[in-house]
């Protein structure tokens, strides 16, 4: 290829791609790959996935992008493997053993303190995580050599089932909220028993409206022709189905996408609303809130 050819144009192209992120392959390297099988000028996800994790990976393409705190903020559903018997350094099959314990829980033993782990719960995150200490991500200072302190965290856990039991393995499920370590929790939870342990497999089965229902494999999306991949995308209004939708005419719209306020009319026109988005034809319009029977825009969601 000619050094001085012109890269293929960047596409103002909105939409989520719901990813099922592969066995070991980063969050952001997924992102990138997406980006560039569209020629898209502007993506990024909602919610890290661990390299060595499966599973939902929303990613926000172009206008897409100003909707990523509403998937972000949802949610999570995650299966996870137990492996008994052993901890790591990384509390995963990543990282190097640090302690063991012949200790393995009856099935009975681990339901029995499950209701411990769910509620309003505190945990200390991983060393080897994303957390910012002092400036620095904890991983890059874990790797240093540094001995690190990770600041203890309340998370909420919503459900916590026991899947299945073997000696060596179980399998859970979680429902919690933004914030939560499964690698934490998977180490507490053997610790409480009287054992050790780590992640041996994990996967995201849901991350606010998105499941595995919507998923589509990369190897599936990077196969497709581009035509096809386009259509693989859901539309920008995906992620915002959880807050009140503001249906607008022609002239509405086109004050709005303005920026100006927008008079809501009707018998059924709200008054107040916290937050709330505005349509026309089933298409985004804008993120914002009604105020004495205004919506008033705070974020404008372009036509694409």
């Amino acid at each position: 290829m000619n050094p001085r050819q012109k890269k293929s144009p960047k596409r103002d192209i909105s939409g989520w791609l719901i990813l099922n992120k592969p066995y070991d392959f980063g969050s952001t390297q997924a992102v990138g790959k997406v980006r560039w099988l569209l020629s898209a000028r502007k993506a990024g996800h909602a919610g890290t996935l661990d390299p060595l994790a499966t599973g939902i990976l929303p990613i926000a393409i172009g206008e897409a992008t100003k909707t990523v705190p509403f998937v972000q903020d949802g949610t999570k559903i995650y299966q996870f493997d137990l492996v008994w018997g052993s901890a790591t350094n990384t509390d995963d099959i990543e990282g190097e053993v640090i302690a063991t314990s012949p200790h393995r829980p009856a099935k009975e033993d681990i339901q029995a303190v499950l209701p411990d782990f769910t509620g309003v719960i505190t945990q200390i995150p991983p060393i080897y995580s994303a957390i910012r200490i002092k400036g620095e991500r904890a991983y890059d200072l874990a790797r240093s050599g540094e001995q690190v302190e990770m600041p203890p965290r309340e998370v909420e856990i919503d459900r916590f089932e026991l899947l299945e039991h073997g000696a060596e393995r179980s399998r859970f499920e979680v429902e919690c909220a933004k914030g939560t370590y499964i690698r934490a929790l998977a180490r507490d939870i053997a610790e409480t028993l009287g054992s050790k342990g780590h992640v041996g497999a994990l996967h995201r089965g849901q991350v606010g409206q998105f499941s595995d229902e919507d998923a589509i494999d990369l190897q599936d999306f990077e196969d497709a022709e581009p035509e096809m991949r386009d259509q693989m995308l859901l539309p920008v209004a995906a992620a915002l189905s959880d807050l009140p939708e503001i249906c607008l005419d022609a002239r509405q719209t086109t004050t709005l996408r303005h920026g100006n306020p927008v008079l809501l009319t009707g018998a059924n026109a709200p008054i107040e609303l916290e937050e709330a988005w505005a349509s026309h034809k089933g298409s985004a319009v804008a993120i914002g809130f009604v105020e004495q029977g205004q919506f008033k825009p705070s974020r404008i969601i372009l036509p694409h």
